[in-house]
């Protein structure tokens, strides 16, 4: 795995680094039971090559939705979105997308899942194999390579959705909730899992939470959505040093940082339960 890590990084040294995301001005509306919503207003942000930037957001803010106006399975109504200087008018290879639920085909092995891109794009057979297997080690799940999905964890099966998004060399990675059906210890060891393989790869990644503590751990920068309708509220930058531990959601820095995130969000949060109950009313 090391030698492609190292292959990987000569690439993009001597190549244009990719990753850079652009949205501009983006809107979107959608019609529910003949009714008109605005989900996003006027998103702006840019995301810098190699980053790890969270979007944050309580239920209901538009999270989800932005993050599929990127992949392309949303169309916006206004504005745009550029991928290294490209516009995003449909799903691409070079934005790899990990599901919130897992999404690997029942009837596929693990290995089949995972090569499954490089297939399609007409990799050899022995080529994809050797690129797929070390993937596979990289992460722990080699000797789980002819396991069918229900033959494995909630955790393994993630992890086989997370590096078949990444054996494909996307320039952006694209993740919503990727844990946030995992139980508290296989969260930590898969947040953990994926800074060590985005610090070796320095692929782009855009990642969906509504957990402030793991937006707080995993990311550089934390993009903060208001609701009604969705915007980005905040822009906020994470200075902790890295390599980071699980260990370091106890120091005092760490603990600082969330509570300053946690004021920025609350207020959004509380409009979010006052439409709900609203609604109830």
């Amino acid at each position: 795995m090391q030698d492609i890590l190292v292959e990987t990084q000569q690439t993009q040294t001597t190549a244009a680094v990719k990753g850079l995301v652009q949205v501009e001005g983006l809107s979107i509306t959608f019609t529910r039971h003949r009714h008109t919503v605005r989900v996003l207003d006027n998103v702006n942000f840019q995301i810098e090559p190699s980053s790890f930037v969270c979007l944050l957001g309580p239920s209901g803010c538009g999270k989800s939705t932005l993050l599929n106006a990127i992949a392309g399975f949303i169309r916006p109504d206004q504005g745009y979105i550029l991928v290294d200087k490209n516009p995003v008018t449909k799903p691409g290879s070079e934005r790899g997308f990990v599901f919130q639920q897992y999404s690997l085909l029942p009837w596929k092995t693990t290995l089949q899942n995972v090569e499954l891109g490089l297939k399609i794009k007409g990799i050899s057979k022995q080529e994809r194999h050797e690129l797929v297997n070390e993937y596979l080690n990289r992460v722990g799940l080699y000797q789980h390579r002819h396991s069918y999905p229900h033959q494995l964890s909630g955790g393994m099966q993630q992890r086989a959705s997370i590096i078949r998004a990444l054996v494909n060399s996307p320039s952006v990675l694209l993740m919503d909730e990727p844990f946030g059906a995992l139980d508290a210890q296989t969260r930590h060891m898969m947040q953990e899992l994926l800074m060590e393989i985005w610090s070796e790869l320095r692929t782009t990644i855009l990642f969906v939470t509504h957990d402030i503590e793991e937006a707080v751990f995993l990311g550089d920068r934390i993009l903060v959505m208001g609701v009604n309708p969705g915007h980005i509220k905040a822009d906020l930058n994470i200075n902790l040093q890295r390599p980071r531990h699980i260990d370091d959601m106890m120091t005092p820095e760490f603990t600082q940082l969330t509570r300053q995130v946690f004021e920025v969000i609350r207020e959004e949060t509380l409009k979010t339960m006052n439409t709900q109950l609203g609604t109830i009313k």
